[in-house]
């Protein structure tokens, strides 16, 4: 079972919950016992690299203190064997709520001291709700019964079953977030909005050898664990990451402890807090200082997404460290205050980032002061213009602001990343290439048209500190303009053609071959190439468009062998996390040299195929090159006594697909299977061919269906008999007429079932055959299929790139032609034609006297009388 299938699966069961809890609560009871499964597992997988046996582990008990005290300093916790996980599960039908009950309240009571916050009250959503479960410990049972048999399946196979924990965690952590709106902003940032500041602090962090991150507002902890997925791929020891979380809400406070918990970071590397940010500020350990000094906690990396604009009291906060040097925000809008915390808890080289309405560039008063003092003293470094509706809940324009302690640079890079995304049902989403583009401009401070640019303080000055993005970066589409002398005499503005600078630079020759040049300031297209195919012909001939062709070609000679060697070759050995922006920046070196082709497209190619490769990747890794020969039951849902069940439905590869494996390796067999889907095909179009032919009378016969639109195969057959039998008598009948028409169908219908069974027999027997095959392959024969399945879909979408481009090229010039195709006075002698026609056809009318009239009067009218 996939992460995808399993993640659907605990869904399913969310959603059965929900009858017996409110929408926004059942994802604490799965997460909750998720959590308390990967504790289990957890604990009995540390036990057993330590030697103790089956026999060993089925002993642990709270009354074996020296084995608890053990187990407790070293995993941070104990559980005694009749409260593990599997132990409800091998209960069966005994098991009842009172074990959960004994198992959470027993937790509580033997955590590590040393490990006390991290693990204290973890459990204390989960253990309130279970009477919301049901009115009777029955029912409570029941639906955690169902709960807990589903979660069994998870698997626990090492790095594989942690990867899959930390999936299913966000995954329905997003899911819930879709489903509950407004609410699911309080804890849940969406991926790509992390994984976008994540890029931007770990390139900023990437070279250090011990890095602490903090996130301020951590909610469910996604955020400041995607920060340290990016570190991490810079870094050789993970454990040399230092994870900081606060968080006001006691519900969402235990979601970060166990999110942070269950990605295998080490206890000792995760210090979390369950405070107010604003009216707390977090000193060092403050409650356990006996001395309860002030020790303040500065970190290499902060990041946040706090709520947006809500109250906050700033009274007596002048003289606090973290506002004093800048100001207060406004008592109605907290946001400032929680920028400015996130600033003085940063190290002197230290980077933040943090998520804020956009109001916070250019609303006035206290705010407009903060910001005038935050720029003057360089901590603005850039300004990041999200799009609308990227957040649950939320449809307000969002901005990321990065801010540094000390930087050299005065200037602050503005980008207006707003049009750059997916639609995804009422949301909208940034794509990988959207998040790339944004990353490469913000890191080498690039300025780019219409998209972004290095500011000058002194601009910022002259605008009186209003950083507004617009004011400074106009991503706006030019408005659609019409030449009043084209509109009116035709011709193709050279001035409108000058919009297409780009394509005349790569194509030098290009327009000079496909444009008329009278001298004026208007041209035309050559004759014949009015006709789309004729003008994309001329594109695509030119010389110059030939060898833009063949530069691309050429600079992806060898591509597909240096994947190869990449993703094949070294398959047990790549580190996968950083193989995708490694093969990035190998296909915008090779893009370098190419005009005209958006290298963030090529990105988005990579990554839409690098999702699958990914997946099969860390399969094969985790459980060897011998899992590509594996083949495992196809498990589908289908209806039983009005219940859905899980039953096989054949066979699927684990990582190869079949259908690609009889391409390649059962080619005949796939044919004659082929060849007999066609001829089925052909037969159900003669037969419906043959029934549109009939006249209504015939279709009153029953051979024809009373909805006339099919035939009542067992009625064609009777009549078809009786009429084979009068045609040996009589001789043949006409071939248009009914009676040879219902004989041919008849003939049509044993040969389709005749086909149909042969198919059927075809595709199974293909079906095993296959499963055989991949069961049978040899390692070459392997890498093959690899190599089919991961590189030739990508290196085939990459070449596609020019092509996409030039009809992109072809389009364009081709509807500028249109444009002015038509001119004002064709429209005008157009209009007059017909008013004349038709005066004249008022001509012909009668009526009473006042109809007459009328018409008159109109017929004056269009004669212009």
């Amino acid at each position: 079972m996939n992460k995808q299938q399993l993640a659907a699966k605990i869904w399913e069961s969310a959603n059965q919950m929900r009858s017996k809890i409110e929408a926004n609560e059942y994802k604490d009871y799965i997460l909750g016992f998720i959590f308390y499964k990967y504790l289990s597992d957890k604990l009995v997988g540390y036990a057993r690299d330590q030697d103790f046996s089956d026999e060993d582990i089925a002993a642990l008990s709270e009354e074996d203190e020296e084995t608890a005290d053990y187990l407790k300093r070293n995993v941070g916790y104990f559980i005694a064997h009749e409260n593990l996980f599997s132990t409800w599960i091998e209960k069966g039908s005994d098991f009842g709520v009172e074990n959960v009950r004994d198992a959470l309240s027993a937790f509580s009571r033997l955590i590590n001291p040393q490990h006390k916050h991290l693990f204290e009250g973890i459990f204390k959503t989960l253990e309130t709700g279970l009477s919301k479960l049901g009115d009777t410990a029955a029912k409570q049972t029941k639906a955690i019964s169902g709960l807990i048999q589903l979660i069994k399946d998870i698997p626990m196979d090492g790095r594989q079953g942690y990867d899959v924990l930390g999936f299913i965690y966000e995954y329905l952590i997003g899911m819930f977030a879709a489903n509950a709106g407004k609410k699911a902003g309080e804890f849940y940032t969406p991926h790509e909005v992390s994984l976008l500041m994540s890029e931007i602090i770990a390139d900023h962090v990437k070279d250090r050898d011990h890095i602490d991150i903090y996130d301020s507002c951590s909610g469910s902890g996604s955020l400041l664990l995607n920060i340290g997925k990016s570190i991490a791929k810079h870094m050789d020891d993970r454990n040399n990451i230092k994870y900081y979380a606060q968080e006001l809400k006691e519900n969402t406070y235990n979601l970060t402890r166990m999110n942070l918990v269950m990605r295998d970071l080490g206890v000792d590397n995760i210090v979390t807090r369950n405070g107010d940010t604003l009216e707390d500020d977090w000193p060092f350990f403050d409650d356990q200082d006996p001395v309860n000094t002030y020790n303040p906690l500065y970190l290499d990396a902060v990041v946040s997404n706090p709520p947006y604009s809500q109250n906050w009291d700033p009274e007596h906060k002048d003289s606090d460290a973290r506002f004093s040097r800048f100001g207060l925000a406004p008592k109605s809008k907290a946001d400032y205050a929680f920028l400015l915390h996130d600033l003085y808890h940063l190290k002197p080289d230290g980077i933040m980032a943090i998520v804020l309405p956009h109001g916070v560039l250019f609303r006035g008063g206290e705010e407009g002061k903060i910001r005038e003092n935050l720029i003057e003293n360089n901590h603005l470094q850039a300004i990041i213009g999200l799009p609308p509706n990227i957040f649950f809940g939320t449809g307000i324009p969002t901005t990321i602001l990065v801010l540094r302690q000390k930087r050299t640079e005065s200037d602050v890079l503005i980008v207006d990343a707003s049009k750059g995304f997916a639609k995804e049902g009422k949301t909208n989403k940034l794509r990988a290439s959207d998040i790339k583009k944004i990353t490469n401009t913000v890191i080498g401070r690039e300025t780019i048209p219409g998209y972004s640019r290095l500011v000058p303080k002194s601009e910022i000055r002259d605008k009186e500190y209003n950083l507004n993005i617009p004011r400074y970066v106009d991503s706006s589409e030019p408005a659609e303009s019409y030449d009043l002398y084209a509109s009116m005499f035709g011709g193709i503005p050279k001035s409108e053609l000058a919009a297409l600078a780009d394509d005349w630079n790569a194509f030098p020759g290009l327009q000079d071959a496909l444009f008329v040049d009278d001298g004026t300031p208007f041209v035309a297209l050559k004759p014949g190439l009015d006709d789309p195919a004729a003008l994309s012909e001329a594109i695509r001939e030119h010389a110059d468009v030939r060898s833009f062709v063949k530069s691309f070609t050429d600079a992806f000679s060898g591509f597909d062998d240096w994947l190869r060697t990449q993703l094949i070759e070294q398959l047990s050995t790549l580190y996968v996390p950083r193989q995708e922006s490694l093969i990035g920046e190998e296909i915008f070196t090779r893009l370098a040299p190419i005009p005209l082709i958006d290298k963030y497209h090529a990105y988005q190619l990579l990554d839409d195929q690098w999702q699958l490769i990914s997946i099969d990747l860390e399969i094969l890794q985790t459980e060897s090159f011998d899992s590509a020969r594996i083949v495992d039951p196809n498990l589908v849902i289908k209806k039983k006594s009005g219940k859905d069940t899980e039953v096989q439905d054949g066979w699927k590869g684990r990582i190869l697909p079949f259908d690609l494996v009889q391409e390649t390796h059962l080619k005949d067999e796939l044919e004659a299977l082929r060849e007999k889907e066609t001829r089925l095909g052909e037969i159900a179009a003669n037969q419906e061919e043959a029934l549109e032919s009939l006249s209504e009378e015939d279709k009153e016969n029953d051979t024809v269906h009373e909805s006339g639109d099919k035939w009542v195969n067992a009625a064609v057959n009777e009549e078809a008999k009786q009429l084979k039998a009068e045609a040996k008598k009589s001789g043949d009948f006409d071939p248009e007429s009914y009676e040879a028409k219902i004989i041919q169908v008849a003939d049509w219908i044993a040969e389709e079932k005749t086909l149909k069974a042969a198919i059927k027999k075809d595709a199974a027997a293909l079906h095993l055959k296959t499963k055989e095959t991949i069961e049978n392959l040899s390692d070459d024969e392997v890498k093959a299929l690899l190599e089919a399945k991961w590189i030739t879909p990508l290196s085939e979408s990459l070449h596609r790139l020019p092509g996409t481009r030039l009809d992109r090229l072809t389009a364009k010039l081709q509807a500028l032609a249109e444009k002015y195709q038509t001119t004002y006075a064709d429209n005008a002698r157009e209009i007059r034609e017909t008013e004349t026609e038709l005066a004249g056809m008022i001509g012909e009318l009668d009526g009473n006297e006042f109809d007459l009239k009328g018409l008159h009067e109109l017929k004056d009218f269009l004669t212009g009388n």
